[in-house]
């Protein structure tokens, strides 16, 4: 149906937002719901970025190409014959193959073709550079997205994908700005601006680092240790702690560790080398920006993609920078020209930031059917009977949680640190939203409590919500119901018949999972 001036077209699911868990999430829609019927399903995938700049959003326009893989402890490995990152939903595991993934570096190019593939063999449409006007709504159903173009899309169940949470927030449900979980909305991860560099090989890194390392740790190299001075803001405690880390527990250099296809940096030389040059202080909070201990992915042709740049962000400017296409600021760009005379210093010949930034959180959804907590994890997630995966991932959170040690301390809790990573059994209840039962919201904004978010953040993990809600949706279509009314049991049914379930695998720690209990509640209360 159409009119002169608001074209109206009509879906089956859409979803809103190109991170790769809501486009696993449509494909998966797709192939149930041809399944069940025959037919092919009508669905649409529309996002605020540039589609020819890529889809795939932080992995493909943000170049994350360090993946953050599931961890699984070595006991649980040998008993079970997993593989060193377990047993993933089938569809990540299907993306990494179809996108040449050895272990951990994923190619942005690669994968930008091996989804764009994906959605073309699911017959999905693709609509990118759109911004929402309004949303329509039946009840508390959404019925439509009406967009700043004038055009209406209809559909019968939605899948929000970004990390800030905008469609369900334009559908009127609550969401808490920062950590607003733990009553610390203006707090927030910090944002990193991927860069990758080409001409500084992998050998030429390791020889650059040892000599720091060993000019740091020499106390007769007094150019070094003014280095260490500038980068510790002439804080002695800081300083030492500094010189201290770039060694082991055995006193020797704390060198890189160099895998098939990335590189882990295990301590900061180069970090202390570059805020000496910047003449800035190794604190987030206090500089605003930090080159942190680098994830570095190992791209062919001689490209090392940087997970390094961390940029201080509040609970408001998380949300703001999402709502803007995850574009970077000129600060940022403007620290990464930097970088680039920096690294062309040792060896670089082309250093180059990516188009978006890779938000790690920006805040959570308030009405999910089942709120899903750090100490429910810790205990082992969805029975599992219930569960479509399992997922394993620390709860540390990169950059820290500004004032959540102050906060903890005004109510007489002295440790918030949590070092065990939960072993915990995946299910889909977390991202169906009870407020508006025929949405789902598969990204970090879903409906995680206190510390959930640090490993819920994942995309490995949320690919396993995505695919089990996809075919949540291609359930509901087909019975006249909606996502919220889809439980894990029935979505799992659909996995074992198909032949897709991943083996199940959760651990409960119910000592440190109880301990985690008490805090969240203190904290969230």
């Amino acid at each position: 149906m159409t009119t002169a001036t608001r074209p109206i077209r009509t879906y089956d699911v859409i979803v809103f937002g190109d991170e790769v868990p809501g486009i696993m999430a449509v494909v998966a829609a797709a192939r149930e719901f041809n399944r069940r019927t025959g037919r092919r399903l009508r669905a649409l995938l529309m996002f605020k970025g540039n589609s020819q700049a890529g889809v795939g959003g932080h992995l493909v326009r943000g170049g994350l190409a360090y993946l953050d893989r599931s961890s699984i402890p070595l006991d649980v490995r040998q008993s079970l014959g997993l593989a060193t990152f377990g047993d993933p939903s089938s569809l990540y595991k299907e993306f990494l193959q179809r996108s040449g993934v050895i272990q951990i570096a994923l190619d942005p190019r690669k994968a930008d073709a091996a989804l764009r593939k994906m959605l073309s063999e699911a017959g999905v449409d693709i609509l990118s550079r759109i911004q929402i006007e309004s949303v329509l709504k039946e009840g508390n159903r959404i019925s439509g997205i009406r967009l700043t173009h004038g055009e209406t899309y209809l559909a019968k169940q939605f899948i929000d994908a970004t990390v800030n949470a905008e469609l369900a927030q334009a559908a009127g449900v609550r969401k808490l700005q920062g950590f607003g979980t733990f009553g610390l909305p203006d707090s927030e991860l910090p944002v990193t601006l991927v860069f990758e560099t080409e001409g500084l090989s992998i050998q030429r890194l390791k020889e650059v680092e040892l000599s720091y390392i060993r000019r740091l740790t020499n106390p007769n190299d007094a150019e070094a240790q003014r280095y260490i001075a500038i980068a510790a803001g002439s804080n002695q405690a800081l300083a030492d702690f500094l010189r201290k880390d770039c060694v082991d527990a055995q006193g020797k250099p704390k060198t890189m560790v160099v895998g098939q296809d990335h590189i882990d940096i295990r301590c900061r030389a180069l970090s202390i080398f570059y805020h000496a040059f910047r003449g800035k202080k190794l604190s987030l909070a206090e500089s605003g920006m930090v080159l942190d201990q680098a994830n570095i992915a190992c791209l062919p042709g001689g490209r090392l993609s940087w997970n390094a740049l961390l940029c201080y962000t509040t609970g408001a400017q998380a949300e703001a920078l999402a709502r803007a296409g995850a574009k970077p600021t000129a600060a940022m760009v403007e620290e990464v020209s930097f970088i680039e005379r920096w690294l062309k210093g040792v060896g670089a010949t082309r250093v180059r930031p990516m188009l978006e930034l890779y938000i790690r959180h920006a805040g959570n959804v308030m009405d999910a059917v089942e709120p899903l907590s750090g100490a429910r994890m810790l205990e082992g997630g969805v029975l599992a009977n219930e569960a479509i995966a399992t997922f394993g991932y620390h709860l540390d959170v990169r950059g820290g949680i500004t004032g959540l040690g102050a906060r903890a301390n005004e109510r007489g809790i002295e440790s918030i640190t949590f070092h065990t990573p939960p072993l915990f059994n995946v299910g889909i209840r977390h991202a169906l939203m009870r407020s508006v039962p025929n949405l789902a919201v598969v990204s970090p904004a879903s409906g995680f409590d206190g510390y959930a978010c640090a490993a819920g953040r994942i995309v490995e993990f949320n690919v396993a919500v995505g695919q089990g809600v996809g075919i949540a949706a291609a359930i509901a279509l087909n019975s006249n119901r909606n996502l919220a009314d889809i439980p894990n049991r029935e979505v799992r049914q659909v996995l074992v018949q198909t032949g897709q379930l991943p083996k199940i695998y959760g651990r409960a720690n119910m000592l440190e999972a109880s301990r985690l209990q008490a805090f969240e509640s203190t904290m969230i209360a």
